[in-house]
């Protein structure tokens, strides 16, 4: 049972939540950048270090809207294709 859910999700299951964790992040940032100044997204990311470093606990609360904004497009993208890509039969 979790060699299908393995085989499924393309890795173990952490391992697999961390990286989209990440990734929807990061996505959420470019968004985000590209949405205030799509010329400048270097600044943005330093701009995001920065207020990381500056802000202490509320940078958690600022990642998540981050994190939420990445997700609501790597998400779905991810699970439409691990259904597309999914081995026939078997």
């Amino acid at each position: 049972m979790s060699g299908n859910i393995q085989r499924f999700l393309g890795g173990p299951p952490l391992a697999v939540l961390g990286k989209l964790i990440l990734l929807s992040i990061l996505i959420g940032v470019v968004l985000s950048a590209l949405g205030l100044d799509p010329w400048n997204i270097v600044a943005s990311v330093r701009r995001l270090l920065l207020n990381i470093w500056d802000m202490g606990f509320d940078a958690i609360r600022w990642l998540w809207q981050y994190f939420l904004l990445g997700a609501v497009l790597v998400i779905p993208i991810w699970l439409i294709l691990r259904v597309v890509r999914a081995p026939k039969g078997r």
